[in-house]
């Protein structure tokens, strides 16, 4: 009987480890997936540089984070997105900074001409500096985690009518994004900004609803507004940045160690999408050079003229719409110059 007692405790204690066994396996091989919405292609460089970002963080996670790529807003336009990413229905999205203005003030920042500094290194600095994490650091009471931010080109300026200098720019109308910012950008010009969708701008320009619009020359070549504008001036005068949205929860649930793997990928691929993005600029010049359209390249003095009257309007703007919030990152940006 005492045997029987023994081997049944054995049993007893077999399948017990067994059992503590199977419930931890879940947390021990725990995987963590994340949807991942945005509006370009996949020949642009941000997505082929997601792809980069995914593999890195696979391999990283040893195959416990996932990264599912959504292009071409095949998950929503950048508003349902961003939303979504809130709510929680989505996990992350890419959007351009200058989409979230009027969801979080504070990023319109990166709006301001001439901001970002020229020099991709400087500007990568810049983005990893005390100010960078304290602009992503805006995003938290907005429902969402601001993980990095990253280059996506540099604006230069198209119009039907002459741009022969600053002084051409005045009662002319262009496209901008909404953006209180660029409105004034063009304001400070003697321009007149409209807000108007990007689907809509091809066709505004061809029929005159607005003389011209500011992009970067691969999106000008992409979306052939070179087509229907007659002057293009490289004046490189506001950066477009991207910055990567993570849904709180999901990401709250990662461990550190994961959470550092994917903020030090994104910021790890940098120098390399910089450099794809800069062959993209320079193919596409080449392109839009074989048309009709008038190219000129406007000089450091005039780059300079053109800061001297948009950048402090612009900033004026900014602080305006953004409060306090607005003047502290402002003094931080000044602080880290």
């Amino acid at each position: 009987m005492k045997r029987h007692d023994s081997l049944n405790g054995s049993l007893l204690g077999i399948f017990s480890m067994i059992a503590l066994a199977l419930i931890s396996v879940p947390a021990l091989a725990q995987e963590f997936t994340a949807r991942i919405g945005h509006l370009e292609s996949p020949q642009q460089s941000r997505h082929i540089h997601l792809e980069k970002v995914a593999r890195l963080v696979f391999e990283r996670t040893n195959g416990a984070v996932t990264f599912e790529l959504f292009p071409q807003g095949q998950l929503g336009n950048q508003r349902q997105m961003t939303e979504s990413v809130q709510l929680g229905t989505l996990e992350a999205t890419v959007s351009p900074a200058a989409f979230l203005g009027g969801f979080n003030p504070a990023i319109s920042i990166l709006d301001i001409p001439y901001f970002i500094p020229a020099d991709a290194v400087t500007a990568q600095i810049l983005r990893e500096s005390a100010f960078g994490d304290a602009l992503l650091m805006s995003f938290n009471n907005r429902g969402v985690v601001g993980v990095a931010w990253w280059p996506n080109g540099l604006k230069n300026f198209t119009s039907n009518r002459p741009l022969d200098d600053i002084s051409a720019f005045a009662d002319q109308k262009f496209r901008v994004m909404d953006s209180s910012i660029l409105i004034e950008q063009f304001n400070a010009l003697g321009a007149s900004a409209i807000a108007l969708p990007f689907g809509e701008l091809y066709t505004s320009l061809q029929t005159g609803v607005v003389d011209g619009q500011e992009n970067p020359l691969d999106t000008i070549q992409r979306m052939k507004f070179f087509e229907v504008q007659d002057y293009l001036v490289i004046s490189e005068h506001g950066a477009l940045e991207d910055v990567i949205l993570f849904n709180p929860t999901w990401w709250n649930n990662l461990p550190e160690n994961f959470q550092s793997i994917i903020k030090n990928a994104f910021n790890e691929v940098v120098p390399e999408l910089t450099s794809h993005k800069a062959a993209a600029v320079a193919e596409a010049l080449k392109f839009i050079g074989e048309s009709d359209i008038h190219i000129r390249v406007a000089t450091p003095d005039e780059r300079a003229a053109f800061a001297t009257k948009m950048k402090e309007p612009a900033i004026q703007a900014y602080i305006e719409r953004a409060g306090d919030e607005g003047r502290a990152l402002i003094d931080m940006y000044n602080a880290n110059k």
